[in-house]
């Protein structure tokens, strides 16, 4: 790795995100203030981090073509998968070639950027405790595959969508139908497979955001954050706090767990680690080799945010995952369908005390998009969540 210069000058470290939403909006951020040259790749106009970056760029990146055409142009130092729906082939093979390095690793960015392959890694490579799943590759195999061991309760999700799209619960075989279509209306790409998982009566679900980075002998080694518990709806996170309370058996095996599968996956970064608690037992379910959404709720709880964290970890710089205060997040959703919005209410959310508000300045609001965040810290989780919610519900998007 050349060392850290002087961004837009023959001295400049040069670092593409692939996707910039609110997430790479934030690493685009963290990757400035090191001095870091940044170009943000995204599938529609003005997305919130070509807002903030260097060098902007809008190409379908799962286009093979289109996404190699740009990348031997720009020849930036590191690619950063931001997102799942990218042509990672391409990715393997220019890093095979030696014309850039992948984040954490092409293989990384292969496995995980559908489901299939990731749960295939965790459950049948490394031998981890996971839900019972099939795939299906139709609604007369899924109907098979509920029916051959899976049974009710049981969660269907497209094999590649982000922030819970396409993903719902069937509670009895009048659901099987509407399911099918809603994973096949929400996936990233039009793949027509699904995975169905057996339902785990957990107690909770945590993201342990696991950072691999360099240490000052130079060797990669594994740290964790505090667990991080979180809501969901259909899939989506809705809000999440920081640290989840757990057993001290149960933290230790999440961290196995997490450090099993980052380690495999190999490379530096941050990876969001989704798993499912029932008192001392743990459950892998996903993994990101980025920052999470539910890790959000560390820009007001922890001295290194995960963003800040990531793009250390990927300059080969020390990381601190240290925890500066409890603290919650909660999501704030356009609530209108709109081409732009102004957001009423703002005053007030942030008169919440040990408040602050993130507003992601996405060009398009939908009724169910996530627009911003609210965090707030508090010695207390339970309070915090409370008063995140109610930050949160005070910011009222509406039309221009």
């Amino acid at each position: 790795m050349k060392p850290l210069g002087t961004p837009l000058s023959p001295a400049a470290l040069r670092v593409m995100l692939l996707g910039a939403g609110e997430l790479g909006k934030e690493v685009l951020i963290a990757l400035q203030r090191l001095g870091v040259e940044t170009i943000a790749v995204d599938r529609y106009e003005n997305a919130p981090g070509q807002q903030v970056a260097h060098h902007a760029h809008t190409i379908a990146m799962s286009d093979p073509a289109a996404l190699r055409a740009l990348i031997e142009a720009e020849r930036p130092d590191l690619v950063v998968p931001e997102i799942e729906a990218i042509a990672t082939p391409v990715l393997q093979e220019l890093e095979a070639a030696g014309t850039v390095r992948v984040i954490p690793t092409a293989r990384a960015a292969r496995l995980t950027m559908d489901r299939e392959g990731i749960r295939r890694l965790a459950a049948e490579t490394l031998g981890l405790p996971t839900s019972p799943y099939r795939f299906c590759d139709s609604l007369a195999e899924l109907q098979a595959a509920i029916d051959g061991g899976i049974g009710y309760p049981c969660i269907v999700k497209p094999v590649m969508s982000s922030s819970g799209k396409g993903q719902s619960k069937i509670d009895g075989p009048a659901d099987v139908a509407k399911a099918w279509d809603h994973a096949m209306a929400g996936g990233r790409v039009s793949h027509g497979r699904v995975i169905v998982e057996g339902f785990i009566d957990f107690d909770y679900e945590i993201t342990l955001l696991t950072v691999r980075a360099k240490a000052a002998g130079g060797e990669v080694q594994t740290q964790f954050c505090e667990p991080i518990g979180h809501v969901q709806v259909s899939g989506d996170y809705v809000e999440s706090w920081q640290p989840q309370p757990m057993s001290s058996v149960a933290l230790q095996r999440a961290r196995e767990i997490a450090g099993a599968v980052t380690g495999d996956l190999g490379g530096q970064g941050l990876f969001g680690v989704e798993l499912f608690v029932k008192g001392d037992e743990v459950w892998f379910s996903e993994v990101s080799p980025r920052p999470h959404d539910t890790g959000m709720v560390t820009m007001i709880t922890q001295w290194q945010n995960e963003f800040e964290l990531h793009a250390r970890a990927i300059l080969g710089l020390p990381v601190d995952t240290t925890l500066k205060s409890p603290g919650a997040s909660a999501v704030i959703y356009g609530g209108v369908e709109a081409q732009a919005v102004v957001f009423d209410g703002v005053a007030e959310a942030l008169a919440v005390p040990n408040s602050e508000l993130r507003l992601f300045g996405k060009p398009e609001s939908f009724v169910k998009r996530r627009m911003g965040v609210a965090l707030v810290h508090d010695a207390d989780v339970d309070t915090a969540r409370i008063q995140a919610k109610k930050a949160a519900s005070l910011v009222r998007p509406r039309k221009a």
